[in-house]
């Protein structure tokens, strides 16, 4: 079988290996879409925490089961499927605390182990979900969704409430749909003036604030004052990872959504006397995947428009360099099999 093999930063190489066999528990499944995410990105450059070379990249999976064994979890050859691509241990204190999505021995698909840049990929049959109904497109897209829908739901962020989202990225995206599920005022804050006209449209945000122009005095104008109770940060970026300490409400919570190879440092008696709340929010959990599902069948989210580029897997190596260029103007690209 072919696969796409990240060698080193900068160098991506398609290679002809051994199609992989199944063990008890697992399912073979034929990839068919591949959605290219920031995670994807910043491997290529060289950029992403955890990571080590040589690595098959990719994570946003969508494809049809080839072969399974014994029948776990009632799947059949033919059926499509989403893949759950975080591999957790099953036993430590996370996983014993139901927070699977956290841990201490997490292997993420395309990060920690080899992904489904392939043509076909085994997988524990537990970690795929059956998307009956859905597209090729709308099956893939569930994962980058669900890392929204689970930073949400990590907030506790209650209808009525402000939220504003900086980064309007696929994951940022993500966070200010579920957000408006929720009932939610969401303001998106980026520096890229037609993805904040994109935001506006997709995710239908109250307002937007381009943070190269006072975005703070903005802030302050139209929260009179008091500022969002719940901020999301989903840039991945060191100095707007700092700079959202100043934007969140008295009593309010910031949710960092976004990963940098970095450390973040604040002001302790400006984090103390707002009494705030910093959080971390890593990857999904089966029930944030299940959640998108409804949100996708239910026509709440547009996934047709979310897909702006695509290419398919023999020419995506071509494609990839022009991705990360701003100009390019990607939103998600997509890598098609037949």
């Amino acid at each position: 079988m072919k696969t796409i093999i990240c060698k080193e930063p900068d160098r991506l190489v398609m290679e002809e290996v051994q199609a992989p066999s199944i063990n008890p528990g697992e399912a073979l499944v034929r990839i068919k879409r591949i959605g290219i995410c920031g995670t994807d990105m910043h491997a290529y450059k060289g950029n992403q925490p955890f990571f080590s070379y040589p690595r098959v990249l990719g994570h946003e999976l969508a494809g049809i089961i080839e072969e399974v064994h014994d029948n776990v979890q009632s799947l059949r050859k033919g059926d499509q499927v989403s893949v759950i691509p975080y591999m957790e241990c099953g036993h430590c204190i996370a996983c014993r605390n139901g927070k699977t999505n956290c841990c201490t021995d997490m292997k993420v698909l395309g990060v920690h182990i080899d992904g489904g840049m392939s043509e076909l990929i085994a997988v524990p049959a537990d970690h795929l979900i059956r998307t009956d109904g859905l597209t090729l497109d709308q099956s893939a897209v569930l994962e980058p969704l669900s890392i929204g829908a689970h930073a949400v739901r990590r907030s506790e962020l209650r209808a009525g409430e402000t939220a504003l989202v900086i980064g309007a990225g696929p994951i940022g995206l993500g966070v200010m749909a579920f957000a408006k599920h929720r009932g939610a005022r969401v303001i998106v804050m980026d520096i890229n003036d037609e993805r904040l006209q994109f935001c506006r449209g997709w995710a239908k945000v109250d307002d937007s604030v381009n943070a190269l122009q006072q975005s703070k005095e903005r802030l302050s104008e139209l929260t009179n004052g008091e500022y969002p109770t719940v901020v999301f940060d989903a840039t991945g970026n060191a100095r707007s990872m700092t700079d959202a300490f100043g934007y969140v409400a008295h009593g309010g919570k910031l949710v960092y959504v976004g990963l940098v190879k970095a450390d973040i440092s604040f002001n302790d008696p400006e984090f103390h006397k707002r009494e705030m709340t910093l959080i971390g929010s890593r990857n999904a959990t089966k029930e944030d995947f299940d959640n998108v599902i409804g949100a996708v069948r239910s026509g709440s989210i547009d996934v047709d428009s979310f897909i702006t580029h695509r290419a398919g897997f023999s020419e995506m190596i071509g494609h990839f360099e022009s991705w990360l260029k701003p100009e390019s103007k990607v939103i998600k690209a997509m890598v098609e099999l037949n």
